[in-house]
């Protein structure tokens, strides 16, 4: 194997990570916003659903938290592949910060690669939506 198909190897685990810890947040979210709706509908006191709002809660900051410490992670192999001299290993219709002109219809912020370098993506990757969204993000 050559640096950049181990680089291109962890670019694909890297996004796939991100959005899974992405899924579990939305679904976190969606759970913890409809506590009190169900908690109301069962005609129960605020009291009887409160260990469980907390639960999921507390969920949502640890979840937030493994994002930070993924987009950490991802800062470091990207300045590691930098350093390696790797080409761009983006994968996936994400905009980067930096990206002008924004490449996937978000918001890029300041000089960036051609659009053919910043969307390179693998032949296995699938762009996927998150449930209950409807397009891409």
């Amino acid at each position: 194997m050559t640096r950049q198909s181990i680089g291109e190897a962890l670019a694909a685990r890297l996004y796939a990570a991100e959005t899974a810890i992405d899924n579990a947040l939305f679904e976190a979210a969606m759970l913890t916003a409809m506590l009190p709706a169900a908690r109301s509908d069962a005609h129960l006191s605020a009291v009887t659903g409160q260990r469980a709002f907390d639960g999921a809660a507390a969920t949502i900051s640890a979840l937030s938290s493994a994002r930070s410490h993924m987009v950490d992670t991802h800062a470091s192999l990207a300045a590691l592949a930098r350093k390696l001299g790797l080409d761009a290993l983006a994968v996936g219709p994400i905009d980067k910060p930096g990206d002008t002109p924004p490449i996937g219809g978000g918001g890029g912020d300041g000089p960036g690669g051609s659009p053919d370098i910043a969307n390179k993506t693998l032949s296995d990757m699938v762009n996927k939506t998150l449930p209950g969204m409807a397009k891409l993000c």
